[in-house]
């Protein structure tokens, strides 16, 4: 029992901590533009396969930097010829052009690398067992994921809260009348927070590729649960994309890892179903079958409970 709940609960941090790197990117977007970004997780994927391809000529650790700035680059572009044309007719035509390019992206990448997954390997260097408890061990990489992920939380963490970047790019979302008249372009602030958010969804896909997978649906699988996490943490907080991404990473890992049926669960904590009920087949599903669902009855609640979500201000 120790050791399942130990595991769990590691790979439940890593997981988090995967989803946080996603949704800071998106959060950064969010909170300083006010555009939810559909495309988001299309550089999460581009990520990947920049690394991927980088990796095959010059390594994974040279790729592991310039793949997030190449789309970076690109995010910025993206935002300076489409979505600032789009910007003056509201937030739908926003939400149609980012999906727009979502299509677009992943159309891309099936014309260049193809449909079939890509063999995106852990690095040599980082491809050994961390420890061992008892039979099960802890991959060197997924402590890298976990060290990389937090170092990310702190820097973004430090960038906005302690340095005059942050204060001018955390003023340009509530006076950017006020900021361009204090010399400071507010267009270029928005272009360069928009291509960092999308180089963090990059990095997130090169760290993410050799373990989830690479290949081309790679951003539906992580895109949707992306949107919960900032939905539960709060709309544009980045404290609140913390929480909400341990919490759904830990949940669904141990959902998962449990072998008990939904009616037993619910018999220990004293709720019981009548046997000729029309539920009782419902009951006997494993609670790892339904983990998949979780974030989103999450999200359900804290949207009855509280629209604002954990750290938010604004309502959803």
């Amino acid at each position: 029992m120790f050791q399942l709940i130990f595991f769990s609960l590691l790979n439940g941090l890593v997981y988090g901590m995967l989803l946080f790197m996603l949704s800071s990117g998106l959060t950064l977007i969010f909170g300083m533009m006010g555009v939810l970004n559909f495309a988001h997780a299309s550089f999460y994927m581009l990520g990947a396969y920049f690394a991927f391809t980088l990796g095959l000529h010059i390594g994974f650790w040279p790729a592991l930097v310039i793949a997030p700035v190449l789309v970076g680059l690109l995010g910025a572009l993206v935002e300076r010829q489409g979505l600032r044309r789009v910007h003056g007719f509201g937030h739908i035509a926003e939400l149609i052009f980012t999906f727009g390019v979502a299509i677009l992206i992943e159309e891309v990448v099936q014309l260049v690398w193809g449909r079939p997954a890509k063999s995106y390997q852990v690095p040599v260097l980082l491809d050994f067992p961390l420890f061992r408890v008892m039979s099960s061990s802890f991959p060197a990489y997924k402590a890298f994921m976990l060290v990389v992920a937090v170092a990310i939380f702190a820097f973004i963490f430090v960038i906005l809260t302690r340095t005059r970047a942050g204060l001018i790019i955390q003023a340009s979302l509530t006076h950017p009348g006020m900021v361009a008249m204090l010399g400071h372009n507010v267009p270029r602030v928005f272009m360069v927070v928009f291509g960092i958010g999308s180089a963090l969804a990059a990095l997130a896909g090169v760290i993410a590729g050799p373990v989830l997978g690479t290949f081309p649906g790679m951003a539906q699988v992580l895109g949707s649960i992306v949107f919960v996490v900032v939905v539960i943490g709060g709309l544009g907080s980045l404290t609140g994309a913390f929480v909400a991404s341990l919490l759904i990473g830990i949940v669904q890992t141990f959902a998962v890892a449990m072998d008990v049926s939904v009616g037993g669960a619910l018999a220990a904590v004293g709720v019981h179903v009548n046997p000729g009920s029309a539920l009782h087949d419902l009951w006997k599903v494993t609670i790892a079958q339904v983990a998949p669902i979780l974030p989103y009855v999450l999200l359900v609640l804290m949207l009855i409970v509280r629209p604002t979500g954990l750290f938010g201000t604004r309502e959803t």
